[in-house]
């Protein structure tokens, strides 16, 4: 007992399969059954309608836009020569923070900014006392104010102090020799 109004033949010309359930293409609109109802499996002429592709740069991993009909690898490799951020020939530098010190000329691979002037400096003068800090006047609390000048008192203080004691002595002896 055989149905002739069920199913549909394959459109594909070379299988004319009777398919119960038919796959329709949706660039070329025609019935196909399980083997050919791909693009590629009936060699469809409409396939560039529907099947885009976005290529992707190896390089830099960026989505390339295509027109219709441009080959892809052709794009590409356009996009490799001119437009690439990661090209391979083009080398980026390492030590770009260069340091704020007058006459100081060395860079570092990384930002060293002073907590008092903002300034980025190298390691060599990356405390303020290294580089002479001009923002003294304003450090960053008032607790560091009180602190500096405490010290300075009881520095000033120790130094009059060392004066008529042993080490100063022995000190003085050292510089005459």
């Amino acid at each position: 007992m055989e149905f002739p109004d069920l199913g549909k033949h394959c459109s594909e010309k070379t299988c004319k399969q009777l398919d119960f359930l038919p796959l329709k293409c949706d660039a070329c609109e025609q019935d196909f059954c399980k083997d050919h109802f791909t693009y590629a499996g009936h060699k469809c002429p409409s396939a560039f309608k529907k099947d885009v592709q976005v290529p992707v740069c190896p390089l830099c991993n960026v989505p390339i836009p295509i027109k219709r009909g441009a080959i892809p690898d052709v794009v590409v490799g356009e996009h490799m020569d001119r437009d690439c951020t990661n090209h391979p020939g083009k080398k980026k530098k390492v030590f770009t923070y260069r340091c704020s010190k007058e006459g100081c000329k060395k860079k570092e691979m990384l930002q060293l900014a002073c907590v008092q002037c903002h300034g980025n400096f190298c390691i060599q003068h990356r405390h303020p006392l290294d580089h002479g800090c001009r923002a003294e006047s304003c450090p960053a609390s008032r607790a560091g104010v009180q602190a500096r000048r405490a010290s300075e008192s009881k520095l000033s203080g120790s130094l009059n102090s060392l004066s008529s004691s042993w080490l100063a002595q022995r000190l003085r002896w050292k510089l005459k020799r």
